[in-house]
């Protein structure tokens, strides 16, 4: 990899989270995200599936409660690849996609159910980890944006 003659120095390194074929497979099989999340606990995506579901329908408390397990078991990733707590989280990497999705989820709800500080310091997360995130997010989930 050739080193970014751009890059800020005093920035750590992007953490990119270890790829998960197991679970790409069940993605690709249809499997539910409930089933999804049985199967693994431990990574965000199935949880953020699950916030995203349940925002979606209106049930916003299951949706605060999925995505904050998300949130924390994606921070737990990250720790494990070395994240130290900042840094870059790019979503350009789709293992770091499942996080960053319980990150915005989380975000949301949290704004849906009058927690605004919590709101507003998950939208600085967010964009401390990806400044791209929010938008690219918000973009998979529009009908004809590819996502």
């Amino acid at each position: 990899m050739t080193a970014d003659p751009h890059r800020n120095l005093l920035q750590p390194d992007p953490t990119l989270l270890p790829e998960r074929p197991d679970l790409d497979a069940r993605l690709e099989a249809g499997d539910e995200a409930e089933d999804l999340a049985r199967q693994f606990p431990a990574v965000s995506l199935p949880w953020a599936l699950l916030a995203e579901d349940a925002l979606g329908d209106g049930r916003v408390i299951e949706g605060y409660a999925y995505a904050r397990v998300g949130y924390h078991r994606g921070l737990d990733a990250l720790r494990r690849a070395g994240w130290r707590g900042a840094g870059p989280v790019p979503y350009r990497h789709e293992p770091n996609r499942g996080f960053l999705r319980a990150l915005a989820a989380l975000g949301q709800a949290a704004a849906q159910i009058g927690e605004i500080d919590e709101a507003e310091r998950v939208a600085a997360f967010l964009r401390d980890a990806d400044p791209t995130a929010a938008d690219a997010i918000a973009d998979a989930g529009r009908p004809g944006t590819g996502g």
